[in-house]
């Protein structure tokens, strides 16, 4: 009895070492991250911030949204040094608040444009807008084509990268630990990616919702629920069928890590397109079909040794890039900095579990995990992240 208990102890101190590193890795980002704010040691500091911009002929429409204490009134709106009349915020605009002014404004199309709003107390708020295009409408043909370009940006590049796996088979069991090990590089590359998305976009809410605490939360969340999942699928397995099922378990798990990555990568997308930044949301695309290729590769890793099925492998690939297309139907709908923060937390803590259902197979025949040959992959996987990210223009 003593044995089974002690064996499931350690069953699951992998899970309890990587909430605690979760937790403290991303506390202390959120720590670091909170100290460039300064303190507040005069009357309470209005805080307005722009969530959205809509571009049509000879008008620009701002929505506003209020994260400080106090109720904010604009006053007086000015478009690159020049007085505008403006319709809506007829009112303060509440804690929390929200409200659209309207600019009557002759806006010429590529020029870039500053809007400065003056409040009532004498704040000055500026808003800069790189390059004017007309805001496409939000129609059905508009969210048909944010759902092909998930698509492209999602699935199709990561089934490419899956087609590659009868040349995985190939590479026998030293060259899997390597490219088991690149896997983890790759991870590690998209958790730390997504986590200062997530600190930015919090940090753009003014912290009126925690800031980067919400990333905190979405990954520990995220972390706990896979774990519980992975503890259910192993529940009540001999050690046998474990052996046979753990590839596929593995190509699972790391579908919906990747998956919830592709997920930011769609809010991104959805997020450029829908405020007019056509330029930003093409080079997104562009950069992130290219990387998501790498992605498959990942995917397929643990199968070198089994045959699956066709339909199983296509499942994986939809699994991991279908939420591409979630992400940009969000995106160009919910312009919400706090909620695409939290989103973008939850695919952290899904990698970070899976980089540790993954370590365990980085083991050698003399049960060491970290040697030149695991430290050499995942310095790949790091690298070939990063070369393919700088197509990405932010």
């Amino acid at each position: 009895m003593t044995d089974g208990r002690t064996a499931g102890l350690r069953a699951w101190l992998p899970a309890i070492a990587g909430v605690v590193l979760v937790g403290i890795a991303l506390a202390a980002l959120a720590v670091l991250g909170g100290r460039s704010l300064p303190e507040r040691t005069g009357p309470p500091i209005e805080q307005l911030i722009v969530e959205h911009t809509q571009l049509t002929p000879g008008a620009i429409e701002l929505t506003l949204r209020n994260t400080g204490p106090d109720p904010v009134q604009v006053a007086q709106v000015f478009v690159n040094d020049t007085y505008v009349d403006f319709t809506g915020g007829t009112g303060p605009i509440q804690r929390l608040g929200t409200d659209t002014l309207r600019l009557t404004y002759p806006w010429q199309n590529g020029q870039p444009y500053t809007v400065a709003m003056l409040t009532s107390t004498g704040l000055a708020i500026e808003h800069e807008i790189p390059a004017a295009v007309s805001t496409p409408p939000a129609n059905g043909g508009f969210f048909a084509v944010m759902a092909l370009l998930g698509t492209y940006v999602g699935i199709i590049p990561v089934v490419l990268g899956m087609l590659l796996l009868p040349v995985l088979r190939r590479i026998g069991a030293r060259g899997m630990r390597v490219l088991l090990a690149v896997t983890v590089g790759l991870l590690a590359f998209l958790a730390v990616d997504a986590t200062l998305e997530g600190v930015e976009l919090a940090g753009r809410g003014g912290g009126a919702f925690g800031g980067p605490a919400l990333v905190v939360l979405g990954a520990v969340l995220a972390f706990l629920a896979l774990t519980a999942v992975d503890h259910r699928l192993k529940a009540g397995r001999c050690e046998e069928e474990l052996e046979r099922a753990t590839g596929t378990r593995l190509a699972v798990m790391i579908a919906i890590g990747i998956g919830l990555h592709n997920l930011g990568e769609g809010l991104a997308i959805g997020a450029a397109y829908t405020v007019g930044e056509l330029a930003l949301g093409t080079a997104l695309v562009v950069g992130f079909t290219i990387q998501n290729t790498t992605e498959g590769l990942a995917i397929v890793a643990p199968l070198t040794e089994q045959r699956p099925p066709l339909l199983r492998l296509l499942g994986l690939g939809i699994l991991a890039g279908a939420p591409a297309i979630a992400g940009t139907l969000v995106g160009a709908t919910v312009r919400n900095a706090e909620l695409s923060a939290f989103l973008l937390g939850i695919g952290v803590g899904a990698i970070a579990q899976v980089i540790i259902q993954i370590a365990p197979s980085l083991r050698d025949r003399h049960a060491r995990m970290l040697d030149p040959t695991t430290i050499g992959g995942a310095a790949a996987g790091l690298l070939a992240m990063y070369l393919t990210g700088l197509l990405v223009t932010v």
